[in-house]
C-alpha cells in the first residue's frame, strides 16, 4: 500500500482538477473554453500517472488527514485507474471535437464547458472515493450534469427526453440512497473498506443491495430498464451522447460491479446474478433488433448501446468463485474500455454524418454525401469493434466472454455472444452499405454540395476508433495489474 502524500495525493486532484477548470470556464466566457480543455488535458496526464502508479499497488488518501469512518476516504486500484484513464481520454478527445462542434462565442458552448468539466468531476469521484455517501453524491452530480448536457440540444425532442432522463436519474438515485440507509442502519459505517470486511448476508443487507442495484440498474439502462437511453442518446448534441454512452452508464456499472464483488459480495442470492444474465441476454437480442429496423443513425447508435450494455451483465453468473472467473473479469474489464472507445467513435462520427448530410435518415444516406474518409473509416473501425472482428478491443473481449464461458460450461452464454456479434454485423454492415453508395456519381448527377466539417471533428471521431483497435493489440500487458477484491485470479 502506498502511504498518502506520495502518488495517492493525485487522487484529490483528479477531483479539483475538472472543478477548477469548469469554474475557470465559467468565469471566462468566450476563453472559457480553452481553460476548460486546459483542465482536461491537465486531467489526461494525472490519469496516466494513476494509471501507471496503481501497477504497484493500490492508493489510499485520506482528506484532511481524518481516516475513515471519522473522514472521507478516496482510493484507487488497477480498475478504478482504468475507469479514470477511458473517462480522460473519451473527455479530452470529445472536447477537441466540441471545439470545432459548438461556435465560439455562441452561449450554448459557454455552457457545455462547465458542465463537461463537471461531469468529468462527477465521474473522477465516482471512481475513486471509497464511502457509498459520497458515491450517491457523486452519483446525483453526474446525473444532474448529464441531464443539462442533453437539453443543450435546443429542442422540444431534447428536453422532453432529458425531463425524462432527469425523473429516472431521481428515482435511481432515491433508491440507491435508501439502501445505503440500510446498509449504515445494519453496520453504522459507510466505508467501502470496512464494510467488505464486516458485510455478511443478513436479511436488512439484502435488501439494501437489492435497492441500490435497483437504482443502479436503472441508471445503467439494463433491458427493461432502458426506455429512457434512446431518446435522450439520440437527441442529445454529438459529443454528450458520446459522454453519455462511454461513460455515464459506465460510471453506474462501476458501482454495481463494485457493490457486488468487493463490499457486500454476501448479500446477493445466490440465483442473482443468474437474473442479470438473462436480463443481459435479452438486452443484445432487444437492441440488436431495434437498431436494426430504426431509420435514424443516431438511434441505431443509441440502441447499439442498449445491447452492448447486455454484455457486461453475461458476466455476472461467472465472477463467483468457480471456474472461468479470471476470464470474466478481463472481458468485463475490456468489454468497458473497447465499448467507451468504438461507441464514442460512432457517436462523433454520427454527428459529422448529421452535419453534412443535413439529417441521420438512413436510407436517405448516400456515400458521394457523407463526410470524408476519416469519418467513413472511423464508423467502420467502431463497428467492427462492436460487432467483435479481430484484431480489435471487442473481439479481446468477447474471446475473454467466451473463455470464461467455456471454463465455467455455460454455454448458453457462449450461444449468446456469438448470436450478438451476429446481430451487430447486421446494424453495423446496414450503415457501412451507404458509404459505397454512388448514385449520383454513377447516374452522371452532379454530386450535392457538402458541409465540411473541421479537421478536429474528422480526427477525434478516427483517434477513438483507432484506441478501440488498438486495445485489441496490447490486452495481455494492460489486464496484468488489474485486481478486484471478491473476484480472485
Amino acid at each position: 500500500m502506498i502511504p498518502a502524500g506520495g502518488a495517492s495525493a493525485m487522487l484529490p486532484l483528479l477531483v479539483s482538477v475538472p472543478l477548477l477548470g469548469g469554474l475557470a470556464s465559467f468565469v471566462l466566457g468566450d476563453r472559457g473554453r480553452w481553460a476548460a480543455l486546459g483542465a482536461l488535458a491537465l486531467n489526461a496526464v494525472l490519469a496516466a500517472l494513476l494509471l501507471a502508479a496503481t501497477r504497484a499497488g493500490p492508493l489510499d488518501y485520506a482528506l484532511g488527514g481524518w481516516s475513515a469512518p471519522l473522514g472521507i476516504a478516496l482510493g484507487a486500484d488497477g480498475l478504478s485507474a482504468l475507469f479514470v484513464a477511458v473517462s480522460a481520454l473519451v473527455t479530452l478527445v470529445a472536447g477537441v471535437y466540441s471545439l470545432a462542434y459548438f461556435a465560439g462565442g455562441s452561449a450554448t458552448g459557454r455552457v457545455f464547458w462547465p458542465l463537461w468539466c463537471l461531469l468529468l468531476a462527477a465521474l473522477n469521484t465516482l471512481f475513486v472515493t471509497r464511502d457509498l455517501f459520497n458515491t450517491y453524491v457523486a452519483i446525483e452530480v453526474l446525473g444532474l450534469s448529464a441531464v443539462a448536457l442533453v437539453t443543450l440540444a435546443g429542442d422540444v425532442t431534447a428536453v422532453r427526453a432529458a425531463l425524462r432522463y432527469l425523473l429516472v436519474s431521481l428515482v435511481g438515485s432515491l433508491c440507491y440512497l435508501m439502501g445505503v440507509a440500510l446498509v449504515y442502519r445494519v453496520h453504522g459505517v459507510l466505508d467501502a473498506g470496512a464494510l467488505a470486511r464486516i458485510s455478511g448476508s443478513s436479511p436488512l443487507e439484502c435488501t439494501a443491495l437489492a435497492l441500490m442495484s435497483a437504482g443502479l440498474l436503472l441508471k445503467t439502462a439494463l433491458f427493461p430498464l432502458h426506455f429512457w437511453l434512446p431518446e435522450a442518446h439520440a437527441s442529445a448534441p454529438a459529443p454528450v451522447s458520446a459522454a453519455l454512452s462511454a461513460l455515464v452508464l459506465k460510471g453506474t456499472f462501476y458501482v454495481l460491479l463494485r457493490l457486488w464483488f468487493e463490499i457486500l459480495p454476501g448479500a446477493a442470492g445466490p440465483g442473482a446474478g443468474t437474473t442479470l444474465a438473462v436480463l443481459g441476454a435479452a438486452a443484445i437480442a432487444w437492441g440488436s433488433l431495434m437498431a436494426a429496423r430504426t431509420p435514424r443513425l443516431k438511434r441505431l447508435v443509441a440502441y447499439s448501446t442498449v445491447a452492448q450494455i447486455g454484455y457486461l451483465f453475461l458476466l455476472f453468473p461467472l465472477l463467483g468463485r468457480g471456474p472461468g472467473r479470471a476470464a470474466a473479469l478481463d472481458a468485463v474489464v475490456y468489454f468497458v474500455l473497447a465499448h467507451a472507445c468504438a461507441k464514442a467513435a460512432m457517436f462523433l462520427a454520427a454527428g459529422n454524418v448529421q452535419s453534412v448530410a443535413g439529417h441521420d435518415r438512413i436510407d436517405e444516406l448516400r456515400g458521394d454525401a457523407l463526410p470524408g474518409a476519416g469519418t467513413q473509416f472511423a464508423f467502420a473501425l467502431a463497428g467492427i469493434s462492436l460487432v467483435g472482428l479481430p484484431p480489435t478491443g471487442g473481439f479481446a473481449a468477447k474471446w475473454m466472454l467466451l473463455q470464461g464461458a467455456a471454463q465455467a460450461g455455460a454455454w448458453w452464454l457462449f450461444a449468446v455472444a456469438l448470436g450478438g456479434a451476429l446481430l451487430a454485423a447486421i446494424y453495423v454492415f446496414r450503415v457501412l452499405a451507404r458509404c459505397f453508395d454512388l448514385t449520383s456519381v454513377l447516374a452522371g448527377r452532379e454530386a450535392p454540395r457538402l458541409v465540411h466539417v473541421a479537421a478536429c471533428r474528422e480526427w477525434s471521431a478516427l483517434v477513438l476508433a483507432l484506441a478501440a483497435l488498438v486495445l485489441g493489440l496490447v490486452a495481455g500487458p494492460l489486464l496484468s495489474g488489474i485486481h478486484v477484491p471478491g473476484v480472485p485470479r
